[in-house]
C-alpha cells in the first residue's frame, strides 16, 4: 500500500523539482499529517484528488470526500505575495488542516516536463510534432516549437484549438498574410514570450492569457497570437500527472475540474 510520503516524494523526483527555479516551493506545500499512520501502524488508503488550481470550491469538494491529498498546478505561496496566512489565503489552509487535507503543488516542473508537460501535452492535442523549443529551463525547453505536416489558415488553427480546448480562443491576427506552420507553445501566462517566439521564426504563438500590449506586439512582429485560456491550456499537465501516479501505485486518483473562464 502506498503511503501518502513515498508518492510525493517519488513526484519530486519524477518532474525534477529541485532542478528548476521558480516562483513558488515545488512539493508538499501544506502538510496536515503525511507522515502519520493509523492506530494500527498500517498507513491508510490515499484518496488523491488533481486539480489545476486550489480554491475554496475545490477544498469544499475535497473536504465533501474524504480526501487525503490534493495535487495542483497552482497552489500557495507565490513570490511578491504578502507572508501572513490572513483573509483569503488563510481560510483556504485552515479548511486543509482542520479537515487533514495535504497540498503538493508543482508549477514549473509541470509546464516543461518532457513527457506530462502541459506544453508537449497541448501541442501533441493540437496536431503539431514537436520542432525544438528554446527560453531554457533546467534541462528542458520552456517553450516548445511545433510544426504542422501542411499549412493551416489562422481560422483553421483557431477552430482546432476550440475544438480541443473547448473554447474559443481569443485571436489576434498577426496581420502578415501567412498561413500558419510553425507554432510556439507556452502555456498559461507566457503571452511576454512573444518576442522570443517571433525570433524562433514562427507563424503563430499559443498561450493562455493576453495584456493590452499584445495585440500591438503581434502585428509588429507579424505573428499570429492566440490566447487560449490559462486554465484550458494547463489541464492536461495535472490530468496526466494523476493518471501516471494511480497508474505507478494503483491508487485512486480524482481530476477536479473547477472551471475557470480565464
Amino acid at each position: 500500500m502506498a503511503s501518502i510520503c513515498s508518492i510525493i516524494e517519488y513526484i519530486d523526483r519524477f518532474l525534477e523539482i529541485d532542478q528548476i527555479k521558480d516562483y513558488c516551493p515545488n512539493g508538499l506545500q501544506v502538510d496536515s499529517g503525511v507522515f502519520e499512520v493509523d492506530e494500527s501502524g498500517v498507513e491508510k488508503d490515499v484518496r488523491i484528488i488533481t486539480a489545476v488550481s486550489v480554491n475554496r470550491e475545490l477544498i469544499d469538494y475535497a473536504v465533501s470526500v474524504g480526501c487525503d491529498l490534493i495535487i495542483s498546478h497552482h497552489g500557495f505561496f507565490w513570490k511578491g505575495e504578502p507572508a501572513p496566512l490572513v483573509g483569503v489565503k488563510g481560510g483556504r489552509i485552515r479548511m486543509l488542516m482542520q479537515n487533514r487535507i495535504s497540498l503538493c503543488a508543482y508549477h514549473l516542473p509541470l509546464d516543461i516536463h518532457p513527457e506530462i508537460g502541459n506544453n508537449i501535452l497541448l501541442l501533441e492535442r493540437l496536431g503539431l510534432s514537436h520542432d525544438g523549443g528554446f527560453n531554457r529551463i533546467g534541462r528542458y525547453d520552456g517553450c516548445l516549437v511545433g510544426r504542422f505536416e501542411r499549412p493551416h489558415s489562422v481560422s483553421d488553427f483557431s477552430e482546432i484549438i476550440s475544438q480541443q480546448l473547448g473554447r474559443e480562443p481569443r485571436v489576434i491576427d498577426g496581420g502578415n498574410g501567412r498561413d500558419i506552420s510553425r507554432v510556439a507553445i507556452c502555456t498559461g501566462a507566457a503571452q511576454d514570450y512573444i518576442e522570443d517566439a517571433a525570433n524562433a521564426g514562427v507563424d503563430a504563438f499559443i498561450s493562455g492569457e493576453i495584456s493590452e500590449r499584445t495585440p500591438h506586439l503581434a502585428k509588429e512582429l507579424g505573428v499570429h497570437y492566440f490566447a487560449a485560456g490559462h486554465h484550458a491550456t494547463e489541464i492536461f499537465g495535472i490530468e496526466a500527472l494523476g493518471k501516471h501516479v494511480s497508474d505507478k501505485f494503483a491508487v485512486k486518483v480524482e481530476f477536479a475540474n473547477v472551471g475557470n473562464p480565464v
